[in-house]
């Protein structure tokens, strides 16, 4: 009489399967890396929201509205360096050892560079659309329904309150203070959140399930991480996007640049037409909805074909290992 097969068997050939991965990725990490994972994103959302705030608050007090705003902007930076970098680093040290391996420090190709670039400028100008209708329809709907409207006065706060913090420490004064605002603005948010999410946490997440899901998962946090209720669709998208850009290429150079492209703009646009023409929550006329809507359709048809160039680049990369190193 057969006997049918024991599953017994499973959780061992499942640890083995998962430490066949860490072999692969020369990675040995000394717990769980969803354990990992989550503790990388308690460092980003805790450590740099709450010791941040913490540092600030030693630093300049309660009365933060009449602080020197270049101090402002050398504390908000100081805070990204200690509160996310540096956690980052100690946490990929203590727990995988192999720091380079899971922050991705390896250059990439000039071609990498350049089509990862232009697929940053179509997604950029395709979210701000996307803005833009979205804020149509919210506000639409508030119209209609109660609780909608009370979560958007809610958001709208929120959202004001978010820009009232940023805006001191986006208006510069002279040259070396908007240079100054370049390098705590886009520099350095791109250095530091990109290696804490796209290194250490997406890595830990693509060793537990898979690249996508550990770029997916890592995007969602890095949209919530933001606090900006209007833009966390939109820098959910940005950060999936990163998060391709740092398993494509294995670079966690091209996401940073990724980011700082993004950042940069941002604050340059800023600087020529300030915020009441860059608000996130601002609602178009019904008579400018239908061009809207063509021109969100084009622009995601164009970063459509962009990724699939992106994929076909890498499908011919792998049959031609050498395509990459020529450049």
């Amino acid at each position: 009489m057969d006997e049918t097969p024991s599953n017994n068997n499973e959780p061992e050939n499942q640890n083995k399967k998962n430490l066949d991965t860490f072999s692969q990725d020369e990675l040995y990490p000394k717990m769980s890396p969803f354990k990992a994972g989550l503790l990388g994103l308690f460092g980003a959302l805790v450590f740099y929201q709450i010791f941040g705030s913490i540092l600030t608050l030693l630093v300049f007090g309660t009365d933060i509205e009449n602080a020197d705003v270049n101090s402002l902007r050398l504390i908000t930076m100081a805070g990204q360096i200690l509160f996310i970098l540096l956690p980052a680093l100690v946490f990929s040290k203590l727990i995988y050892e192999n720091v380079s391996k899971v922050i991705r420090f390896k250059i990439p190709g000039l071609k990498e560079i350049g089509i990862f670039l232009f697929g940053i400028i179509s997604l950029t100008a395709l979210l701000q659309t996307f803005l833009t209708l979205q804020n149509y329809y919210i506000d639409l709907w508030t119209k209609d329904i109660y609780i909608f409207e009370k979560l958007k006065n809610f958001f709208n706060q929120l959202n004001e309150m978010i820009e009232k913090s940023y805006g001191s420490l986006l208006q510069p004064n002279s040259i070396i203070e908007g240079v100054l605002v370049i390098v705590v603005v886009a520099v350095t948010p791109a250095i530091c959140e990109e290696v804490m999410f796209r290194g250490y946490i997406q890595k830990s997440f693509e060793l537990k399930y898979n690249k996508f899901l550990g770029a997916l998962i890592t995007a969602l946090f890095f949209g919530m991480f933001h606090f900006n209720p209007y833009a966390l669709i939109a820098l959910t998208a940005l950060g999936l996007y990163f998060g391709f850009a740092a398993y494509k290429t294995d670079s966690i150079f091209v996401p940073i640049i990724l980011h700082f492209t993004n950042n940069f703009v941002a604050v340059i646009l800023y600087f020529i037409f300030g915020d009441e023409e860059l608000k996130q929550n601002k609602v178009i006329p019904v008579s400018e909805l239908s061009s809207t809507w063509i021109a969100f359709g084009l622009q995601l048809l164009l970063f459509v074909i962009i990724i699939l160039f992106i994929y076909n680049f890498y499908k011919k990369k792998n049959q031609h290992p050498t395509l990459l190193k020529e450049v």
